[in-house]
Order: C-alpha cells, then sequence, then structure tokens
C-alpha cells in the first residue's frame, strides 16, 4: 500500500503507536491488527454462526498461531517500555509508572494539559426540533419505539445472570438469552434515552430509563464485584486466553457509554458510581494480564471488537481525575491500528470498519484531555483517507462492514453497502473535527452523512423498523438485503443500537458555542429548530422552506428573540460547499448583507434584539459525482445529487444514463412538476374477498394484492400518471374529471413510457397509446372502465375469482367469447387515490433504454433503486 509522508511525532507518543504501525500485512481479507479469527471476523458472520455462549474450558489460542495476533515486530524494543519488575505478580501495580512508560516520558514529567479550546456543544436540553418537520418525524418515530421497549424485557438477561427474579421474557434477536452480545442494545439503550429526554423532556421516557438504571443497580450490587453484564464474566476469561467469543469488550463499553450518558446528559448520579465501579473492575482484569504475561499480552486480546472502550474510559477521566481511568484508555487505543494513521499509511484495507472507528474516536478524545497533537494528525488523516478513498456518495463507509482497497468502490456495490453503525461513528469523527478547526467541510460531510445514511435507515414512520445496510447496487432495495427491514422486538442488532442513538441527537449538532470577550454561535446545520442560548440571553430560531426540485434556492429564515438584556454576540452561519456564490445572499432586516462565498461563514457581530430577522438564500443545483474508483473502466459511475440529496432512481437493475454531449446535466434531467400528483391514480378490484390493484411491473399488466403498508414496490407498480396526449391541457384539470377523458396512462416508475393498446410499454406516444377512461360497465357510480382509444367497445377486464398474478386482457362487448357473459364485472374498476406519489423532490432523468424517476434516497422504504448510473453509456 501506499504510504505518505511521515509526520513529526511528540515526544510524548513514546515509541509505542510508531512500533504497532509496522504491524504484518494480510491483505484485504484480514490483518493480524482486526477481528482475528476466520469465518468470525463481522458481526453479520457471528450471528449467522448462532455461536454457544460457552466455548472449551481450556484456555490457549484456538487455531492460530501466536504470531498471527501478535501486534509488534520487535518484541525486545516493546518489552524495554515497561521495567520487567512492573510485570511480576509479586511487585505492587503502579499506574502512575505505567502512564509515563506509554508516554515515553521520564518519571518526574509532569502529566499532560488538555488541547486549546474548542467549540463548545450546546445542551440538548436547549434545542428543540420544529414540529411537523422532517426531522422531527424522524425523532418522534423513534421516541415511539423507545417508548414501546419494556423495561422488564430488556433488563431480563442481567437479572437471570446475578440469579434474581427476571419477571416477562427476554427480548430475542441479539438480545436473545443464548446470543453472547446480549446486553449491548440496553447500553444503546441508556444513552439514547437519555439524549432523547434531553431533546423532548418525555416524561414517561424519563421514568423508563431510570427504572432500567435502577434495576442494573440491583444487578450489579448482587455481584458484589463492580462487574455488570447479562453475561458471565467467563468470557473475558476467553477474551485474555484469545479464544474466540463475540466482542464481550463492545458489549461493555456499550454499557458503560449508556451509564455515562445517563450521568452527564440526565443527571443520574447513581450511574455514575455505577460507572466507576465498572472501571474499577476491569482495570483489575487488565492489570492482572499484564502482571501474568505482558502489556503486549493485552493488546494482543484487543485484536477483536473493543467499541470505545478507550473513549468512555477518557470522558470518565474528564470527571473522576483519577489517572487510573486515563491509563486504562491508553492501553484500550490499540497502537497496531492507531500507528498505520500516524505514519500516514492509507492500509485501512482489510480492516472491520465498525471496530476500528470507535478506536479513532477515543484517539480524538485523548487529544482533547493530553493536548498531544498527533492524535489530531491521526483523527485528521482518517478523516482525509475515509474521504477520499473509502466513501460512497451518501458519506457512508465500508462494504461487508470491511473496508476494501482504496479507490476501488466499483466492485464493492452490493446490498451489504454501508454499515449504518459505521456512518453513526463517522459523523462524531467529522462533529469533533469541525469543533477543533471549524472547517466547513466537516460540517459539510456531516449534513450529506446524516440526510443520506442516517434519515435513510428509518422506515419512514414505523417505529422500530430500521435498516442494518445500505444497498448502493443497482437494482437493489433496502427491504430485500441480507438483513433486511427489521423489527420491533427481535433484531436489536448492532445498527439497531446506533440507530435508536442517532434519532434520539438529531438536535445535538446544529449550534455549537464559542467563548470569548464576544461570545459567538455557530450555526453549521439548516435544520428547523430553536435554540435557548442562555448564555447570551438569546432564542434563535430557524425555519427552512419546504424543499422542491423546482426550486432554484435552499432558503433559511432565521428569527432572534432577546429574553433578557443580551450583550453583543457573533452569529456565525455555513455557507455550504455545495452552493455556489452566483445567487447566494443573505439580508438582516431586509438589508442586503453582499456576496457570500461558498464553504465559508458568513459572521453578524451587533447587540441582537427581538425584531432581528435574517434571511438566507442558497442557489442548489444538479450534480454529479463520480464514485471513488481511479481505474478508467469505472470513470462513467457517477451519483446525482441535489444539492446534499444523493437522488436514488427508481429501478430494477438498468443503470445506464444518457448524458447528452453538451454536458450540462439540465439537458438530461428534468424536474418533475407539482401538478403531476394532482394526475396520479390506482386502479383496483375486489376477487375472493381481497383487494387487488391493476399494477405494471416487468413490463406486463396484471393483477396484484393491495399493499397493507404504504412505501412498498407493490405501490409503485401499481401507480399509474393518467393524463392527456397534449401535455398542456394537464393544468386545467383535476382527478375528478378524469371519467369521460380520453388519456395516456403512464406507469409512475417509467417517466416517459406509456401501455399502449395492445398492452405493451412504449415511449411512442400515439393514437394507438390512448384509453377511454368511461363510467363503468358493472354501472357502480364509483367505478371506471378502461376503453382501448383505438378500438371502441373493447376494455381491459381481469376474469372474476382470479388470485394475485393474474395477467390483463383484452375483451371487446362485440365478442362471443367475452368471458362468459361476465365482462361488465372484469372490465370495471375502482379509481382510488393513488398509493404513491412523487416526492416534493423528483426528477426525471434520460436513460439509454427507459428513463429514471429520482428521488431522494432517504425517502424511499421498500421500493428498488439505482445510486449509482453508467452515465454516457
Amino acid at each position: 500500500m501506499a504510504r505518505g509522508p511521515g509526520v513529526p511525532v511528540a515526544a510524548a507518543l513514546g515509541a509505542v503507536v510508531i512500533l504497532a504501525a509496522v504491524a504484518s500485512w494480510h491483505g484485504a481479507e484480514g490483518k493480524a491488527c482486526t477481528n482475528a479469527f476466520p469465518g468470525l471476523t463481522s458481526h453479520t458472520e457471528r450471528a449467522a454462526a448462532q455461536l454457544r455462549p460457552e466455548p472449551a474450558s481450556e484456555p490457549g489460542h484456538h487455531g492460530h498461531g501466536h504470531e498471527q495476533h501478535l501486534t509488534p515486530t520487535d518484541e525486545s524494543t516493546w518489552m524495554s517500555l515497561m521495567p520487567r519488575r512492573a510485570l511480576r505478580r509479586e511487585e505492587a501495580f503502579d499506574w502512575l509508572m505505567l502512564y509515563r512508560k506509554l508516554r515515553g516520558a521520564t518519571a518526574g514529567a509532569p502529566l499532560p494539559g488538555a488541547a486549546g479550546a474548542f467549540l463548545s456543544e450546546v445542551s440538548l436540553h436547549d434545542v428543540r426540533l420544529e414540529p411537523g418537520s422532517l426531522y422531527w418525524q424522524a425523532q418522534q418515530t423513534n421516541l415511539e419505539y423507545l417508548l414501546l421497549l419494556d423495561v422488564d424485557r430488556l433488563v431480563w438477561s442481567f437479572r437471570k445472570q446475578v440469579g434474581l427474579t427476571a419477571p416477562g421474557t427476554p427480548y430475542g434477536g441479539w438480545e436473545g438469552p443464548d446470543v453472547q452480545l446480549r446486553g449491548h442494545f440496553v447500553g444503546h439503550y441508556l444513552s439514547a434515552t437519555a439524549k432523547m429526554w434531553a431533546s423532548t423532556h418525555n416524561d414517561t421516557l424519563k421514568e423508563k430509563m431510570s427504572s432500567v438504571v435502577d434495576a442494573l443497580y440491583d444487578c450489579q450490587k448482587k455481584m458484589g464485584t463492580g462487574y455488570l453484564s447479562a453475561f458471565p464474566s467467563e468470557f473475558f476469561d476467553w477474551v485474555e486466553a484469545i479464544k474466540p467469543v463475540w466482542a464481550p469488550y463492545y458489549t461493555i463499553h456499550k454499557i458503560m457509554q449508556g451509564l455515562l450518558d445517563q450521568y452527564t446528559v440526565a443527571g443520574n448520579s447513581k450511574a455514575l458510581d455505577m460507572v466507576v465501579k465498572m472501571a474499577n473492575y476491569f482495570s483489575d482484569r487488565v492489570m492482572n494480564v499484564i502482571q501474568k504475561y505482558s502489556i503486549e499480552r493485552h493488546w494482543e486480546s484487543l485484536n477483536e471488537e473493543t467499541g470505545g472502550m478507550n473513549d468512555v474510559f477518557y470522558q470518565l477521566y474528564t470527571i473522576t481525575n483519577d489517572l487510573k481511568h486515563l491509563t486504562l484508555a491508553h492501553l484500550f487505543d490499540k497502537p497496531c491500528f492507531l500507528g498505520l494513521l500516524a505514519v500516514q499509511a492509507d492500509s485501512i484495507s482489510g480492516f472491520h470498519s465498525n471496530t476500528h472507528i470507535p478506536v479513532v474516536i477515543g484517539a480524538q478524545m485523548r487529544y482533547e484531555v493530553t493536548g498531544d497533537p498527533l492524535y489530531k494528525q491521526i483523527a485528521t488523516f482518517f478523516m482525509d483517507t475515509i474521504n477520499s478513498s473509502h466513501s460512497y456518495a451518501t458519506g457512508g463507509t465500508s462494504a461487508g462492514e470491511f473496508w476494501t482497497y482504496p479507490k476501488h468502490l466499483a466492485e464493492t456495490l452490493s446490498t451489504e453497502n454501508e454499515e449504518s453503525c459505521t456512518t453513526y461513528n463517522m459523523l462524531k469523527i467529522s462533529r469533533n473535527l469541525f469543533r477543533w478547526t471549524k472547517e466547513i467541510a466537516y460540517a459539510d460531510y456531516y449534513e450529506r452523512a446524516l440526510i443520506n445514511g442516517v434519515l435513510s435507515i428509518q422506515r419512514g414512520t414505523d417505529p422500530g423498523v430500521m435498516i442494518y445496510m445500505l444497498p448502493q447496487a443497482p437494482g437493489h432495495s433496502k427491504a430485500v438485503s441480507y438483513h433486511g427491514w427489521g423489527t420491533k422486538y427481535d433484531s436489536f442488532w448492532c445498527c439497531y443500537g446506533t440507530g435508536i442513538e442517532s434519532f434520539s441527537k438529531l438536535g445535538d449538532s446544529i449550534y455549537f458555542e464559542e467563548k470569548g470577550d464576544t461570545p459567538a454561535l455557530n450555526i453549521i446545520q439548516y435544520i428547523p429548530s430553536t435554540f435557548d442560548w442562555k448564555a447570551v440571553g438569546l432564542t434563535v430560531t430557524q425555519q427552512i422552506k419546504t424543499l422542491s426540485s423546482s426550486d432554484l434556492y435552499l432558503q433559511v429564515s432565521l428569527s432572534i428573540s432577546a429574553t433578557t438584556t443580551s450583550q453583543s454576540a457573533k452569529l456565525n452561519f455555513r455557507i455550504p460547499s455545495w452552493t455556489s456564490a452566483d445567487g447566494a445572499g443573505a439580508t438582516l432586516n431586509d438589508k442586503d448583507l453582499g456576496s457570500l462565498s461558498p464553504g465559508s461563514f458568513l459572521s453578524i457581530t451587533k447587540q441582537w434584539n427581538s425584531e432581528d430577522h435574517l434571511s438566507l438564500r442558497f442557489p442548489i443545483r444538479l450534480r454529479t459525482e463520480a464514485i471513488k474508483d481511479d481505474r478508467l473502466e469505472y470513470a462513467s459511475l457517477q451519483a446525482v445529487l441535489f444539492g446534499p440529496f444523493v437522488l436514488a432512481g427508481l429501478s430494477t437493475g438498468d443503470w445506464d444514463a444518457k448524458a447528452v454531449d453538451s454536458g450540462t446535466i439540465s439537458d438530461w434531467i428534468t424536474v418533475v412538476p407539482s401538478v403531476y400528483n394532482s394526475r396520479l391514480v390506482t386502479f383496483t378490484q375486489v376477487s375472493n374477498g381481497k383487494t387487488f390493484v391493476l399494477s405494471s411491473a416487468n413490463g406486463s399488466l396484471t393483477m396484484q394484492e393491495r399493499p397493507e403498508v404504504d412505501g412498498t414496490d407493490t405501490a409503485i407498480h401499481a401507480t399509474f400518471r393518467a393524463h392527456p396526449q397534449d401535455s398542456t391541457e394537464l393544468h386545467g384539470m383535476s382527478s375528478i374529471t378524469m371519467k369521460g377523458a380520453s388519456m395516456l396512462i403512464e406507469p409512475f416508475d417509467l417517466p416517459g413510457t406509456v401501455i399502449t393498446n395492445n398492452l405493451t410499454l412504449s415511449a411512442q406516444k400515439g393514437s394507438d397509446s390512448l384509453f377511454n377512461i368511461v363510467p363503468g360497465l358493472d354501472g357502480n357510480p364509483n367505478s371506471v372502465s378502461l376503453e382501448l382509444g383505438n378500438k371502441p367497445g373493447c376494455f381491459l377486464v381481469t376474469g372474476v375469482g382470479y388470485s394475485a398474478g393474474t395477467k390483463i386482457q383484452v375483451s371487446c362487448k362485440s365478442s362471443l367469447q367475452s368471458i362468459g357473459g361476465i365482462l361488465e364485472q372484469a372490465a370495471s374498476f375502482v379509481q382510488t387515490a393513488p398509493l404513491r406519489q412523487y416526492h416534493p423532490i423528483s426528477f426525471i432523468a434520460k436513460g439509454v433504454r427507459r428513463n429514471f424517476l429520482l428521488e431522494p434516497l432517504y425517502s424511499l422504504r421498500d421500493e428498488f433503486y439505482t445510486v449509482y448510473f453508467n452515465i454516457g453509456a
């Protein structure tokens, strides 16, 4: 792999990270530093294997040579970091000495200080999303799910583990009582509920989350050692013996982080006491491994997914100031991975993505706590590496949970792209980098990944229905992948945990405070919301004009109200990089503020009052973005974006787009006018007590069962645009006047294609494509019949007593074989409201063999779609 120029290594780092950087390379199929057991390297594989909770009882290596897990290549140099006497069990274990040795400092060196001032997170308690907005709806859907979950079922395995009475029944999926990862989701639940309560102050939710903490407190007290988990402590014996077990430290991190969030966000002091007890328990375990074996053996045991153990220990240290917690954080920093980043080597291919992104988040916390600049460089290089070589147009990363070769993403497009957990964690990394640097690129990334990678994983407003991966291959669906949509009570994947957290903290990255003589507020995401800026005595409310594909601008309106006599303050507004200077503008109290520069801030300093109103106008355009693949044969693969929105084309696999030679995107992608929604219709019939819909799929007309839920692929195929041959007549017509009219019938997902009188699809529109929509032959005032325009008296018919899949036929009144005299019934349909409507942001893209309807990826549910198009094929 290519290796970039080295970076200056801070003296405080010592040799640990750099030595580990030369860990042996095992190719893209796996590395010694990543999850080490073949066939058990991803969460998906482990879940599929259905591992028993008790592997063989004998300790030791399990089917692997010791050198496969060995992190350093020079053991004598590595071990010189630790005086031998510190490894002897009979000697007192000195955390201060160990800490200083890890840092490479002399015995008398002072402890490091924190890094400089950063932008401050505003409290979720002070941010409220605007009711009715897209983000508010996503938040409310998640709140509904959190309230559906039962406390006794959540903690069932915890109680069972310590011998307490466990009423009710346990949940299934990855929380099942025989699954080694059980308990992880409960940790996520604690984090999510703390942040959701801060975001909504829902009293019922507070009661539920407090009950979970109380139940876990009882379990920890019963155990008596500080240990708290839904699985036995023997799992850690197997970790330390380098034996396969499903990521127990990963689960412990979730529980510790959840309790810490209950303390820091929700104010539950009992939760902090529980975290400290857990930290003490695991410090004893780590100390024992180092004394019994070596520090190298401890790091070897980290070649299993450990979540963000370093991160949570750094956070705990900022609260307790206990050096033991800081040293433990260092001991979970996983130098064999951070070392590669320290020497700026893009060698992350073959690493399990979500094992290592949390380690980088911990490294960021190390920088904030210690001020060591190397860890800022590590995080910056890592983010740059992902963005330049390993991310999709959505901002997401990973294929099948792993990173592949850099800039070779074309071969990775499948149903198993962009594990949701990775997006959740990459957002944390970009957020921290923005707080440190105020660089717009990080805020732009956050916006892109939040819209396309987070909002995409909920199935509309169905509470507790989320996805694991975000498919990016041509002609795939969120519903049809390895995992598909999860269920409320029997999934609980890792991505369910990060999912409920993501939708609980949608307000956490809109506003950032900046301390100083003149306080400043950075507004970096344009999300309808209100922020109570208590420190300055101002309330800031932002509203966004609902965006449609015909809009030329994203329009933001901000109003300020003073809650007290306010002081002078600065407001900084992000000017997104995706906009353009031509047409961008801002007014303050109707006074023009001059030109705006994309990728920068608009800064206004004044003494604000309740009459102040700011308007922002950002030109928003279509554009294409090539896939990150440097091979010439894949140069034509490109995604289509509208501002920050990734557009997906409704498609079952066709991806050849027809860009014109002019190079102007508007020549081959056009707006779907909003008036088109008024011409949409669904035709239904009842057969054998079931309601069926007329459906057009794969070039044929059939009858299919009406879907019980919206957002399905069936709804797409059962929706038609019925319109006159002369589109200029469209604007004066409504669905009420459709009966008795002569219409073209266009399948919803095949714009520009119409059904012909011989029941084929054609892009040629003529007299043989017209249908007369006449009063139903059955005499029902609510029904219609579809008469062939060039064959009066001939109608589309279904038959009677049919089942799903029955093909549509043509039958004429003059025919003696008109379905045994029941033509009237078979030819009559009820014209209902459409099962599907165009999204406000909808476009039509010209294709080689057909046109594509483009809609925002986040809005799709079960529909089949294509993200990357072969443009100019």
